[in-house]
């Protein structure tokens, strides 16, 4: 006479809370056909996930006959647990359902630029029961690496501009296509023009943030308009943090500096369009993969809204932007 070992089934280590549902509903009906249609699902689908869930615990929970239906020792025992993570699982929800969600970290750059102000304000007139806060990180750089360490949700900028590596943990969707500019003092020999020709700045040096850890994409957006035009990217400046230091440092160096057309007024300066080409500045809305807030839904919809409405995705025929920003936007990546 053989002897064979007993072995010990093997327990899933994963069970799916609708596989409990289902085995709860038939204990509680002791009748498969009313559990159905307490739970809208079809008789046999119900069978089926009742038998699954009997494979993977390695154990017979109901005696079927054909009239009626009794629960066994084995689901007399998990009957008690399997109220408890059904009742854990609606605890659950019931809080996330009640509690405000925690507010949208929105990072504008800087107080003064206009495009992430307006969609914010949007934003929040859309889906005003959510918190949208403002931040202000200087530069898409610096702000990308917020995003992924969790710490900003949002950021507006050049995504192209950004390191591959940051990229690949970010999304992003064009915001505009915002025209740029140059900012002169007051007695500068091209201040009294009405726009400025790219090409009339051969010979200067113009300030781009060269220096600036937190913007580097704006700086390699300068230096690939510049290029072959005889314009040199500034030396960098001292780090100025916020609008009065800014203005202060810029003032007393007197350089030329690469802004765009929303660009905050600042003291004995004047603001000139750039133009013959018309260069753009690709502004996204960025955010870590994977991002889900309402309030960010908002935010979406408000820079669709006021792009279309103001023509900010329209490039003009006469607009420049790096070959790569394109080659970016059209693979979306």
């Amino acid at each position: 006479m053989s002897w064979t070992p007993r072995t010990t089934p093997r327990i899933s280590t994963h069970l799916d809370p609708r596989l409990l549902l289902a085995f709860v509903t038939v204990a509680e009906e002791l009748h498969f056909t009313r559990a159905a249609a307490r739970l809208y699902v079809a008789q046999q689908a119900l069978s089926r996930d009742v038998r699954r869930l009997e494979r993977e615990l390695g154990a017979e929970l109901f005696v079927r006959t054909t009239r009626q239906v009794t629960l066994t020792a084995d689901g007399e025992r998990l009957l008690p647990y399997a109220r408890r993570v059904l009742g854990a699982q609606d605890e659950l929800l019931a809080a996330f359902r009640e509690v405000q969600p925690r507010p949208l970290l929105v990072d504008l750059n800087s107080p003064g630029l206009l495009t992430g102000r307006r969609v914010l304000h949007r934003a929040r007139e859309l889906a005003p029961e959510q918190e949208l806060m403002a931040r202000y990180e200087s530069g898409l750089a610096g702000a990308a690496r917020e995003l992924m360490a969790g710490r900003l949700d949002v950021s507006f900028g050049r995504f192209a501009g950004l390191e591959p590596g940051l990229r690949a943990g970010l999304d992003h969707q064009l915001v505009r296509y915002e025209p740029m500019a140059v900012v002169l003092p007051e007695g500068h020999r091209l201040a009294a023009l009405a726009e400025v020709p790219v090409d009339a700045l051969a010979g200067e040096a113009v300030y781009a943030g060269a220096g600036n850890p937190r913007t580097p994409e704006w700086t390699d957006l300068a230096r690939r308009l510049f290029e072959g035009r005889d314009i040199e990217v500034a030396a960098p400046a001292p780090m100025a943090v916020g609008e009065e230091e800014f203005e202060r440092v810029m003032a007393k160096t007197g350089t030329p500096i690469l802004a765009v057309v929303d660009f905050p007024a600042m003291a004995r300066t004047v603001l000139r369009p750039l133009v013959d080409p018309v260069p753009l500045s690709a502004v996204s809305l960025v955010w870590r993969k994977g991002l889900v807030h309402p309030g960010f839904d908002a935010l979406r919809r408000a820079a669709v809204e006021i792009g279309t409405a103001d023509g900010w995705l329209r490039r003009p025929v006469n607009g420049w932007i790096p070959a790569i920003d394109v080659d970016m936007l059209k693979r979306g990546k």
